[in-house]
């Protein structure tokens, strides 16, 4: 390396730092709990004695009811929801010793269940879940993004084919009696991340999604992003969906979904999003959004600076090394809490002041 190319080195090496010093100053982070992980596997419980992540979490009435997703040392590895509550919302107490929600027996979501979203609409709680027709293996042990494939024929439609995940919409009164109502999303579509907002919108009924496919030029947007689209059924989405948040590149966040469901604010709609580095190979942080209240198609602010990142072991050593990922959240008084999944093993809590989050975003651009 010439002198000249060395000097190019340091000052570029001295402009990053200054570049992470400025955007360091004053940015807002999620306090871990000092119980983390709140939720770890059971080893007796063949179902969930490696995994439990990525939960749906509900507050009423001074009770947290967390849907949480499961798995056991299985080579085919289905995933499956069990069922917890906590009067404190840390300390929560498993309901059953069997999955509360399990892959249908010879239904579209027969290959396993994952990551639950909550919503409530009268007195029906209202669930988002992604599922698989087959299976997806173990898939730690495998490349990037390969999963088990089912024997099929050359007539065998895409979805069951190439096992692409799909979304589907399951109500509860309980949480212990459900009754699947189908997709949601497009067959062909590896459609994930499907999160509802909990009330209607000027009439209609809103859904974030993610599909995966819809990268390009003629979709505004080089990686997988957020969409927001509308409805007068819940199960009936054909409106036109609108790019909401994409990711930027080179940041912690180049592939961008979303996380929790929408929280109604005086400000806007807050939401918490996840975002991935490295073209969606590196960690999972979480990241924050505001929307304007009467037309969420509008991003009224945007922290640059993630709110929570991988830094624990439990969060780092996992079946995915550096991953948070929240699926759930409330405000209770001040207090924003977040459930998510750690290095998809465990489960964490992490909390701030809603009024110092709302602020930032207030101010970001």
């Amino acid at each position: 390396m010439s002198l000249q190319s060395k000097i190019n080195q340091v000052i570029k090496n001295i402009n990053r730092m200054n570049t992470i010093e400025k955007n360091s100053v004053g940015v807002i982070r999620l306090k871990k709990h000092e119980k983390n992980p709140i939720f770890s596997p059971n080893p007796d419980n063949h179902w969930e004695n490696i995994v439990v992540c990525n939960p749906g979490v509900w507050y009423e009435n001074g009770k947290f009811t967390m849907l949480y997703r499961a798995a056991g040392d299985d080579e085919e590895h289905y995933i499956r929801f069990g069922l917890a509550e906590s009067s404190d919302g840390v300390n929560f107490e498993r309901m059953s010793n069997e999955p509360i929600f399990s892959p249908s027996v010879d239904g579209p979501d027969m290959g396993g269940v994952e990551d639950p979203r909550i919503v409530k609409f009268g007195d029906e709680y209202y669930i988002t879940y992604a599922y698989r027709p087959f299976p997806p293996g173990q898939y730690w042990k495998f490349a990037h993004d390969v999963i088990l494939l089912p024997e099929s024929g050359e007539d065998t439609p895409l979805v069951y084919k190439k096992n692409i995940a799909n979304s589907g919409l399951a109500i509860t009164k309980d949480f212990k009696n459900y009754k699947r109502l189908g997709r949601i999303t497009t067959s062909n579509l590896d459609d994930r991340d499907v999160i509802l907002f909990p009330e209607k919108i000027n009439g209609k009924f809103a859904m974030l999604h993610r599909p995966k496919e819809w990268i390009g030029e003629a979709y505004g947007t080089n990686k997988p992003a957020i969409w927001i689209r509308f409805s007068d059924d819940l199960m009936v989405w054909e409106e036109e969906s609108t790019l909401l948040i994409a990711g930027r590149e080179g940041t912690w966040e180049e592939k961008v979904g979303g996380s929790t469901p929408p929280l109604k604010t005086k400000d806007g709609w807050l939401i918490i999003y996840h975002g991935v580095e490295n073209g969606g190979l590196g960690y999972y942080r979480a990241g924050a959004a505001l929307l304007d209240l009467e037309d969420p198609t509008k991003v009224i602010g945007r922290l640059e600076d993630w709110i929570m990142e991988p830094e624990h072991d439990y969060e780092i050593e996992g079946y995915y090394k550096g991953c948070v990922f929240p699926t759930g959240n409330m405000i209770i008084d001040d207090t924003l809490y977040v459930y998510y999944g750690a290095a998809d093993k465990y489960i964490g809590l992490a909390t701030c002041n809603i009024n110092e989050l709302l602020d930032k975003l207030k101010k970001s651009k």
